[in-house]
């Protein structure tokens, strides 16, 4: 029997993005898939949504949380799979991105976490540019160069048991830390592959809380033994300092590729 795989989406009143994210799970062509939706309390519609999908689902919940990292260890601790994810409920996965993850994963029983690239898409799903991923390492990370695409991580639940839970203190790099631990202990591999499409916009944590990210970073760096004087911390001062300016650059490379973007993404209909 093929590996399951559980795949957890956090929401939070993402009515206007959510049932594209739904219809990007159910529509893999892998078949062996649990999925769990955890949501936040919504009170825009969000929940209608998640019902009408509920026959699709192994579990689902809307009630208060704590956050992001608070949902999706709520949902990791419902989860039968073998193998973990979660995508946000803003983002969207390729129709192979599992199968693929999967196959990768049987094939190299030493590595605990894979992923691959992502594209940028706006509002309206149309594409504005590539996620810059590449190959790290625990080394590498502990520098700053962390390269990876959060919608395209696929994990060992086995790795997820001895270095997890998420830590729900944290807001915006609960996902590098996990990265960091997870790559304490073991090899994690890049594929260039197209595995996910991650939407930003104005509003979205990556442009509005980008500066807001550094903090927790180095919280982790510290905590793994890195030093003050370091590369990383050269970059945590620099970001520190530009923030206002990095947030500008953000808007306006967005804009930018807004106005030259001609392709949008089609989110494949359910058989």
């Amino acid at each position: 029997m093929p590996p399951l795989v559980t795949i957890v989406t956090p929401s939070y009143n993402q009515a206007r993005f959510l049932e594209q994210t739904i219809r990007s799970v159910l529509a893999q062509d892998y078949p062996h898939i649990e999925y769990i939706i955890v949501d936040g309390g919504s009170i825009d519609g969000s929940v209608d949504i998640i019902r009408n999908y509920e026959k699709h689902l192994a579990w689902w919940v809307s009630e208060p949380d704590k956050g992001q990292s608070h949902a999706i260890n709520k949902g990791f601790a419902r989860a039968r799979g073998d193998i973990l994810a979660w995508i946000n409920s803003d983002d969207l996965y390729t129709p192979y991105a599992v199968r693929e993850a999967v196959a990768f994963l049987e094939a190299h029983p030493e590595v605990g976490m894979v992923y691959a690239d992502a594209l940028y898409i706006d509002e309206e799903g149309y594409i504005l540019g590539k996620f810059p991923a590449a190959q790290t390492d625990y080394r590498r990370m502990m520098r700053g160069y962390v390269h990876i695409p959060q919608a395209t991580t696929f994990f060992r639940r086995s790795v997820y048991q001895e270095v997890g839970p998420l830590d729900d203190e944290m807001f915006y790099a609960f996902d590098y830390d996990l990265w960091v631990r997870i790559a304490r202990k073991y090899p994690i591999r890049y594929l260039p592959r197209l595995w996910a499409y991650f939407r930003i916009h104005l509003y979205s944590k990556t442009v509005a809380g980008d500066d807001r990210c550094w903090p927790d970073m180095w919280r982790v760096y510290r905590r793994e033994g890195g030093a003050v004087l370091s590369v990383m911390g050269v970059k945590y001062v620099i970001r520190q300092a530009i923030g206002p300016l990095w947030r500008w650059r953000r808007r306006w490379w967005m804009e930018r590729a807004r106005r030259r973007a001609t392709q949008r993404v089609q989110v494949p209909p359910l058989s």
